[in-house]
């Protein structure tokens, strides 16, 4: 007996032999389409929407995970251990690098004992520091209070940058003009609050040693002193280019500086104004003009003013007289103006003279 295949039409399925044939029925293949599928998926969901969810909860606990968690004592264990784990496993050791707010691992605070950004101190509060902080700082905040009733807008701020005039085509697309007479724009003037009252941040020491082109000796005395009347090790610095009419060298140590922070900075201050200042004759005070338009100020001294710093008047022969530098004296500010950081000067006892320049 010999299968056939099936007939598509009847529906039957044929056994030949050689004397008879049976004809049987038989399944017809069904044909099946994507968008069958589909349809009939979306049925499903339809029908019973919560179908596909989970059906376990994140908040059902198993019983036997939850007695093994109420079991772990591990006081009771490091009790029965008869001796310590490494040194190492009582340690914590702040991440070397920060790898975002996101990251399991996030280092610790600069004030924990455990950062590695954590300093020391400060041990002592200097007299200025405290002067500032009780006295200069909300007499400060009352002479620059501006009343703003509640509700008023402020005005708009103009454009800073100059637009061109259109006069040539080339001037189509083109970026904004800087302001004249200069490429930088000046800070923006904020409103003074509690939170942002000015105060010193830093204070740069600066000594051109134009002697030390010829004989290194001076460049090592300037060093000395300036290192002895703030406490901070000094940088050298090299020139940058040559000038042949000051027989200036590339690369060759010119000038030595450093800066002050902290309270560095405020003994550094309180001897300047306190001891220095009111011994120099016939000196009415900084200039007004001496200021960067953002806040800074800067004068300098002669070497007969250095020679007034008790550091060096106190062992003066160890120095010679003819090698003590100059100084350039740089104060950085949190003001956005130069009458801003006149004002706080005054209060900290440095007098200015002349016409006053913003």
């Amino acid at each position: 007996m010999i299968p056939r295949k099936c007939s598509a039409s009847i529906g039957q399925f044929v056994l030949h032999d050689s004397r008879s044939s049976i004809r049987l029925p038989c399944a017809l293949p069904q044909r099946r389409h994507a968008s069958e599928q589909v349809a009939a998926a979306e049925a499903a969901v339809a029908a019973n929407p919560l179908e596909d969810l989970d059906p376990s909860s994140s908040f059902a606990s198993n019983g036997a995970v939850h007695d093994q968690v109420h079991s772990f004592d591990p006081l009771g264990l490091s009790g029965k251990r008869k001796k310590q784990l490494s040194p190492s496993r009582y340690k914590f050791r702040s991440p070397k690098y920060y790898r975002g707010p996101l990251h399991p691992h996030q280092p610790p605070p600069a004030s924990d004992p455990s950062s590695r950004e954590f300093v020391p101190g400060p041990f002592t509060l200097p007299r200025l520091a405290q002067t500032y902080q009780s006295t200069i700082a909300p007499d400060f905040m009352t002479l620059t209070y501006a009343h703003r009733p509640p509700g008023l807008e402020s005005a708009p701020r103009p454009q800073r940058l100059r637009t061109w005039d259109d006069s040539s085509p080339y001037h189509k697309n083109r970026p904004l003009r800087p302001p004249r007479g200069g490429h930088a724009l000046r800070l923006l003037n904020e409103r003074i609050t509690f939170r942002n009252i000015p105060k010193l941040e830093r204070v740069t020491l600066h000594s051109m040693v134009s002697e030390a082109k010829k004989d290194s000796a001076y460049l090592h005395v300037a060093g000395m002193v300036l290192q002895v009347i703030t406490g901070v090790r000094v940088t050298a610095v090299k020139s940058r280019t040559d000038v042949a009419g000051f027989d200036l060298r590339k690369n060759k140590y010119i000038a030595v500086k450093n800066e002050l922070r902290g309270e560095d900075m405020y003994h550094f201050v309180s001897r300047l104004v306190d001891i220095v200042l009111p011994r120099i004759k016939d000196w009415s005070g900084v200039a007004g003009s001496a200021g960067d338009s953002s806040g800074n100020i800067m004068f300098g001294l002669t070497p007969d003013a250095v020679r007034l710093f008790p550091e060096v008047e106190v062992n003066y022969d160890m120095y010679p007289p003819d090698m003590i530098p100059g100084l350039h004296v740089r104060l950085h500010t949190s003001a956005r103006q130069d009458r801003e950081a006149r004002l706080l000067l005054r209060a900290l006892g440095i007098p200015f003279h002349g016409k006053m320049i913003d």
